[in-house]
């Protein structure tokens, strides 16, 4: 079964463009985890435009509490680019998975992946204190086979594929060559045994195909989604999702 995480950056903006708590973050934690959704992810920014470290750990702290009345754990997936605050956060929450994606200053979402050959002896030591913590290790990752291979030498356990270039596609032909490359991507990761996510603007239009996609475990999906809940609502949006997966709704 492919994991829907769910990013719930976007309650925070809202939330954060009047000041206040509403809407508020945990209430929307708790929606996505009745709608059946196997995982939350946050993004905090340095410059805490939408989740704050207030957020990370109140959220750190509800998901505490769920999983111990829970036998199927919700995980909990803190993505950034390696800063030392924000590593010393995820070493302090110690979520299920942190996912390293590099920051371009002025940026309004993430678009670059991770340069391996430029960048591997930053994120090793790095990866190792996260992987030293029980800390599952993704590295937000392009299609190149190559820097694929080099994921290992670094030491981490997943990759998660920028999956922009593939839901931007508009013919056919265009979707089928960028798929092509996740699939590449995706089974070059299995060969040296890496496991694969995927996220960024992965919608309801595009997330079915992503089924076909070798060995993929986990979808990161919040603006599309939460765009999608204003119309249907957020339960709604979330069981809409785990149905593009081919998951059961009970």
């Amino acid at each position: 079964m492919i994991c829907l995480s769910v990013n719930v950056n976007k309650v925070a903006t809202l939330r954060n463009s009047r000041g206040g708590d509403i809407p508020d973050v945990l209430t929307a934690v708790d929606t996505c985890i009745d709608a059946g959704a196997q995982g939350i992810t946050v993004h905090p920014r340095e410059d805490q435009r939408h989740i704050r470290p207030t957020d990370v750990y109140e959220i750190a702290q509800r998901l505490k509490e769920i999983n111990s009345k829970k036998n199927d754990k919700i995980e909990y997936n803190i993505e950034g680019d390696p800063r030392p605050e924000l590593l010393e956060m995820v070493l302090d929450v110690r979520p299920t998975q942190c996912t390293l994606v590099p920051v371009v200053s002025g940026e309004i979402t993430s678009h670059t992946v991770w340069d391996i050959q430029k960048d591997g002896d930053m994120l090793k030591p790095v990866i190792t204190s996260l992987k030293d913590a029980g800390i599952r290790v993704s590295l937000f990752s392009g299609t190149d086979l190559e820097q694929i291979e080099r994921t290992v030498d670094v030491g981490a356990d997943r990759i998660e594929l920028y999956t922009e270039p593939y839901a931007m596609a508009q013919t056919e032909s265009e979707i089928a060559r960028e798929f092509s490359r996740m699939k590449n991507a995706a089974e070059k990761a299995l060969d040296v045994g890496l496991g694969t996510n995927a996220g960024h603007d992965l919608n309801l239009d595009n997330l079915t195909l992503m089924q076909q996609l070798p060995g993929l475990l986990e979808v990161s999906i919040g603006h599309h989604l939460m765009a999608d809940a204003l119309y249907i609502g957020l339960e709604a949006a979330v069981k809409a999702y785990r149905t593009a997966l081919g998951q059961n709704i009970q």
